[in-house]
């Protein structure tokens, strides 16, 4: 390996030693969370640093398998940042539940290693392998909270049909190995150019393998109809742990999709935009719909993540019509979302400090009296979920929608439904704020304190999003040159 390659790999080397770090100062110093928190962030600090090191010369490693570009880096950043905003959120809630903050940090971490090999991925078996990586320990933290029968519940059906379909992509990923002979994604979509261009017809077998491989990936994105694992398991986790999931595997999961769709099977996207548009419509239709009525603030959330994948898709469908602003849109929204999800997933968590505090609406009743400056954060979270301007989710939504209209025929409709589903989802997202600030809470109980770490996140997240809003252009050029590099 030469000098290049370990340069090119080291971001990914330097986030499995950090894994092993949280570890081994846990078994050094068990039961303090301090030295591992330390540990962990510092850790992630430093697989920044090289992340941005290592993306200033893009390059490949083990024969090209491995590829550096700006998509890359700006993934693994984002990936980086869900992984240590989750981190700083998680111990005001694991601690008063006598849940070990060391291993969670260090599973987390681990699941980083996956994205970020997800990211980087230029082959399909490194691609499943990847993927792998990330979710198995998914299925970790949504039964974090062993003792709790809705965790357990929940961790179950994401294992199950989390494996389920690992098998359906793996079942396609076969087809297009056998069929075209390679499963690198260069060489896949040199097979399919020829189809495209009018050479040999597309084969049965190759036609299926594609099917396969759209049905795994709808799942993990948990696009409608592939998406009843998502409610019972985001209600069922510990809410830092849901927080993570609603965000990181969804990323991760899109991040597998640009890959595969626009890197590999880009040449025939007029045969999969239909799909992509279905999917999208029913997606962020029903996720909608059934967060209207939903009286538990997590499990709302979670049909709103729901409706988001359909909006992202929105993005990926303008691609397909034609028009390179959908993949600046997707990857634009992505982040968007990120920081505005984590954080209002953070104050459900900070409410629910107490054990045996649920999430349910009446909870955040007379919040905005109790708590003034958590009610104002969470309205500024869900005003850019709703897609309220200047907010980060006003120019995420604007972005994919307006390359939707560019793109024109079918994908204008589809522009239609994406503007009325966001207006629908204001209704469940003011309703919350309506109870924080309209509603007397059901029993007077003393503020909370919280920990640094926890307002620490808040202010990132909150600063983030307005600034994604107001300033807007330095984001949209990095996801900008990052679609080129996903282009070329």
């Amino acid at each position: 390996m030469s000098g290049q390659d370990l340069l090119t790999i080291s971001p990914l080397i330097a986030a499995i030693l950090v894994a092993v770090a949280v570890l081994i100062v846990d078994l050094i110093a068990p039961g303090r969370r301090e030295p591992a928190l330390a540990t962990a962030l510092l850790g992630l600090g430093i697989v920044a640093i090289l992340t941005a090191v290592a993306g200033r010369t893009p390059g490949q490693a083990f024969g090209g398998s491995y590829t550096v570009d700006a998509l890359t880096t700006f993934l693994d950043l984002l990936f980086i940042s869900i992984v240590a905003l989750t981190i700083a959120f998680a111990p005001d809630y694991l601690e008063p539940r006598d849940l070990p903050i060391a291993e969670f940090a260090a599973v987390l971490v681990f699941a980083l290693t996956g994205a970020m090999l997800i990211a980087a991925s230029t082959d399909l078996l490194v691609l499943f392998l990847a993927l792998e990586l990330m979710v198995l320990p998914g299925y970790l933290l949504a039964a974090y909270a062993k003792h709790d029968s809705l965790s357990t519940e929940g961790a179950i059906k994401y294992f199950l049909l989390g494996s389920f379909s690992s098998a359906i992509f793996l079942f396609g990923l076969a087809y297009v190995w056998g069929l075209t002979g390679s499963t690198r994604v260069a060489d896949v979509a040199a097979e399919l150019g020829k189809i495209a261009s009018g050479g040999p017809a597309l084969a049965p077998g190759l036609a299926l393998g594609l099917a396969f491989m759209t049905t795994g990936v709808a799942f993990k994105i948990a696009a409608v109809p592939f998406h009843y694992w998502t409610p019972d398991a985001y209600q069922g986790s510990p809410t830092p742990v849901t927080g993570y999931l609603s965000v990181g595997p969804k990323v991760g999961a899109f991040a597998l999709i640009l890959r595969l769709f626009v890197g590999a099977l880009g040449s025939l996207r007029g045969d999969w935009l239909d799909v992509v548009i279905v999917l999208a419509a029913l997606t962020m239709t029903l996720g909608n719909l059934v967060a209207l009525t939903q009286n538990n603030v997590k499990r709302m959330l979670a049909y709103s993540s729901i409706a988001h994948t359909g909006y992202m898709l929105v993005g990926l469908a303008a691609y397909a019509g034609g028009r390179q602003e959908g993949l600046q849109g997707l990857l634009y929204y992505g982040a968007a979302y990120t920081f505005m999800n984590l954080g209002a997933f953070a104050v459900v968590a900070a409410l629910q400090r107490r054990p045996g505090v649920t999430s349910s609406l009446d909870t955040f009743a007379g919040l905005g009296r109790r708590e003034p400056l958590l009610g104002i954060l969470m309205t500024l979270f869900l005003l850019s979920l709703t897609g309220i301007p200047p907010t980060a989710g006003f120019f995420g939504k604007a972005y994919v929608i307006l390359a939707a209209v560019q793109a024109g025929g079918p994908l204008t409709i589809l522009a239609v439904i994406a503007m009325l589903n966001a207006a629908a989802a204001a209704f469940y997202y003011l309703r919350v704020v309506v109870y924080m600030f309209m509603r007397e809470p059901a029993t007077e109980g003393e503020p909370q304190r919280h920990g640094n770490l926890v307002w620490a996140g808040l202010w990132t997240t909150s600063v983030l999003t307005i600034l994604l809003g107001l300033i807007p252009a330095p984001l949209l050029s990095v996801v900008s040159d990052a679609a080129r590099a996903l282009g070329s």
